[in-house]
């Protein structure tokens, strides 16, 4: 088990859906953009299946997720951008057209770091999280090389390295402190209209108690996580990754 990239001075977190940088990595992201690295977001959907509720004006989710996110990179210190692919949420492909968008980003960003979904996750059922773990992955190939998309007109960028999160073939932790935890967790929490999908937390109830209740299991629930993912390294707390820095 790996400890701890060197701090990059730019890193770029290329992820499915809005709320997923966070969940998987806003940690280490509070760590670095704290440590001075340039942070960047890259969302590939636009969210727009994020709601159980089917009546729901998807219009304005979309729009909404947009500014959540937003408010989410600034919470965690991010000093970069925040892109959206847009492309529909459910729907993402990871065809030639996208791969060369994804080149373009990481051309024009160039990161030290680039962090994505792990696509190899074994009985992973989202396709957007699989797609867009192949949109990182291809797209830093694509990156790299000159001969790819020469039509960008932007020099080639080869990141230094690729941490792949939500795996389950983790060999790489990146250490945090109680303070980069809950600036993921106030990350996550300006992901307002996921309360109930993803954080479990009801507004609908009307109980204060109950969601006071549930909010508390929610920050239980992803500090426990960091506390699992620093025992496979023997430090108190950690976000989990693949590491592939051959690239």
């Amino acid at each position: 088990m790996r400890v701890d990239l060197p701090v990059p001075e730019v890193a770029l977190a290329i992820a499915a859906h809005p709320d997923d940088v966070e969940f998987d990595c806003g940690a280490t992201f509070a760590k670095w953009s704290e440590a001075g690295t340039v942070v960047h977001h890259l969302i590939c959907t636009d969210g727009s299946k994020g709601s159980w509720d089917s009546s729901t004006d998807t219009d304005a989710l979309v729009a909404l997720r947009r500014v959540e996110q937003s408010e989410a990179a600034r919470r965690l210190g991010s000093t970069g951008e925040v892109r959206f692919l847009k492309q529909v949420d459910g729907e993402l492909g990871h065809g030639l057209d996208l791969r060369g968008e994804v080149a373009r980003v990481i051309r024009e960003l160039k990161p030290q770091v680039v962090l994505g979904h792990d696509p190899w996750r074994r009985w992973r059922i989202h396709p957007d999280h699989r797609a867009a773990g192949w949109l990182a992955v291809e797209g830093v190939v694509a990156a790299r090389d000159p001969h790819f998309f020469p039509e960008h007109e932007i020099a080639h960028h080869r990141p230094d390295s690729l941490l792949l999160f939500d795996t389950d073939g983790a060999d790489h932790v990146e250490t945090v402190a109680e303070r980069h935890v809950d600036a993921k967790i106030e990350a996550l929490l300006a992901h307002e209209s996921q309360f109930e999908t993803t954080m479990y937390i009801d507004l609908a109830e009307n109980d204060a108690d109950r969601q006071t209740s549930q909010a508390a299991e929610f920050r239980k629930r992803m500090i426990d996580e960091c506390r699992e993912a620093g025992r496979l390294a023997g430090v108190p707390l950690a976000e989990a990754f693949h590491l592939i820095d051959d690239i």
